[in-house]
């Protein structure tokens, strides 16, 4: 695969400096911005594997810590949405300035609690084109999910019965383009065999669809 750009890469916001992975193949049109559940990191297995799979299908990816090290300490940060869509958003606006990810889409997944920081984010920030969350907590950004402009892609697995009826709940809240797909056999985690590969592919199909340049936002 040829690339534009793939390095780690600081990242300044909400005046702290933030470290991350940019992964941008050569003709990528697009880039997603990672937004991890509470304790996890730019490391995270699950987000890397889809990284990985939008990566081979020429999507950008943006894999960074929301918290430094010594935040992440803070049990109760890894809880504090407002804190994580404020540096979400500035990591957001980082990029856009960055040259190789000059006019480049910007898409947002979100996994657990790393989903209502993207929504929320999304919710203020209209360059970002779409949204998807896995096995998220959208129910924790009730208060501006009627504000999210971008297409939202909901992805719960069906054993995973109390998210999936959080994810009920914040579905009916939408009022952009969306979508909720239960990935069935699937626990929180999609461990089971196949299910990550389900949804990356979900994932990426999204992002395909509505980050092309033509793509309008209903």
């Amino acid at each position: 695969m040829e690339l534009r750009f793939h390095k780690e890469v600081t990242i300044p916001s909400d005046h702290k400096l933030l470290k991350g992975e940019l992964f941008i193949p050569l003709d990528a049109k697009s880039i997603i911005v990672f937004s991890h559940g509470s304790g996890s990191s730019r490391f995270s297995r699950r987000n890397r594997e889809v990284a990985k799979y939008l990566n081979e299908n020429n999507l950008g990816s943006l894999l960074f810590d929301l918290l430094t090290e010594e935040e992440d300490k803070l049990y109760s940060n890894r809880f504090n949405i407002d804190l994580l869509t404020k540096r979400l958003a500035g990591a957001t606006e980082w990029l856009e300035k960055f040259p190789a990810a000059n006019n480049c889409r910007i898409g947002y997944f979100g996994a657990s609690t790393g989903a209502a920081s993207a929504l929320k984010a999304a919710a203020i920030l209209p360059q970002v084109s779409a949204v998807v969350s896995r096995g998220g907590r959208p129910d924790l950004a009730l208060d501006a999910l009627q504000k999210v402009t971008a297409p939202t892609l909901l992805i719960v697995g069906s054993l995973d019965y109390d998210v999936l009826l959080l994810n009920r709940k914040a579905y009916q809240h939408l009022e952009c383009e969306k979508r909720l797909e239960i990935v069935e056999g699937a626990t929180h985690l999609f461990e089971e065999p196949g299910k990550m590969e389900l949804v990356s592919e979900l994932a990426c199909n999204w992002f395909e669809k509505y980050l092309q340049p033509s793509a309008v936002k209903i």
